[in-house]
């Protein structure tokens, strides 16, 4: 399959090797509106540059939007437009509106949302077990680094679990509390935030990106068992409650994942869906919902400050 990425910074580039790498890709080219970092990337991974997002699609089946998010409408729109198959990097889109917008340009091509750790083989292992959680506790903490500092710490690093909660109980929010403060930027860079769900599931959910140490960790407590989940080491572990001779016990439960990059797995299902395959995708609409929750505690925030 043609393909070519649109933005070649910190993220872009790791798309550029990898769709260089990948057997079933055929990288034709990026974008970039640095035309000495294009130029350079394009060279090191043998593929060319191209002028604009409009010039790209004429030569590609399927695109990574890989831009700052306030640019994902703009660049994305003339791609769609030409029947491209896109991914767009997490969040969808800055706001609700251009969301839908993207969702409804779309029509019967792939819109896929670049939300990698959905792709991490622990969260996969997880998904798999099913059953209706009722309580989640995520805590996600980041060393500080100047990137991504256009959108709070909820738009930057929670909305990777704000997706997965979805994934794991699609039911629609019922109560928000949230609290953040601002520390290092004039946004929020720590946030804490209680969900509640219809389905009655809790979740607490605490993102920062000013710490000291970085801590990926994501607990589950189902009707009779629980699963630990560490992002960075990709392992899961899980307890259930077993009945046996009278005597209820707590058992350990072997849930082995194989360690993959969470990335390239994102390439890979997006290919694949590019070519009428069914796998595990976020979608443009798994995305919006994911912007949604998010700028719901977003507007929490805001009111208690």
């Amino acid at each position: 399959m043609r393909v070519g990425v649109v933005g070649t910074g910190a993220l872009g580039r790791h798309h550029v090797r990898i769709l260089g790498e990948l057997p079933e890709a055929d990288l034709v080219g990026v974008v970039d509106r640095r035309a000495e970092v294009a130029r350079k990337l394009a060279a090191e991974h043998g593929t060319r540059v191209f002028a604009s997002p409009a010039e790209l699609a004429r030569e590609v089946d399927a695109a990574i939007v890989a831009v700052p998010t306030v640019d994902h409408l703009a660049v994305a729109e003339p791609l769609l437009e030409a029947g491209v198959h896109v991914l767009v990097e997490k969040p969808i889109a800055s706001t609700l509106d251009e969301a839908d917008r993207l969702i409804e340009l779309s029509g019967d091509r792939v819109l896929a949302v670049g939300h990698v750790e959905f792709y991490n083989p622990a969260v996969q292992a997880l998904l798999e077990i099913g059953g209706a959680p009722g309580f989640v506790e995520v805590e996600r903490l980041a060393a500080f680094t100047p990137r991504s500092l256009d959108v709070d710490v909820v738009l930057d690093l929670m909305i990777h679990d704000l997706q997965i909660l979805h994934a794991l109980d699609p039911s629609p929010l019922r109560e928000v509390r949230a609290t953040g403060i601002q520390v290092l930027t004039d946004r929020v860079d720590i946030a804490n935030v209680r969900l509640e769900l219809e389905s009655r599931c809790v979740a607490n959910l605490t993102a920062s990106r000013v710490s000291a140490e970085r801590a990926r960790k994501l607990r589950v407590f189902l009707r009779r068992s629980y699963f630990s989940l560490d992002y960075q080491a990709q392992s899961l572990r899980g307890y259930e409650l077993v009945d046996g001779n009278g005597e209820r016990t707590i058992q350990p439960v072997d849930r082995p994942v194989e360690r993959a990059e969470p990335l390239k797995v994102e390439l890979r299902h997006f290919l694949a869906s590019c070519r009428g395959d069914e796998v595990p995708l976020v979608t443009g609409e798994a995305g919006r919902q994911a912007l949604a929750t998010a700028t719901r505690i977003l507007d929490v925030v805001g009111s208690s400050s």
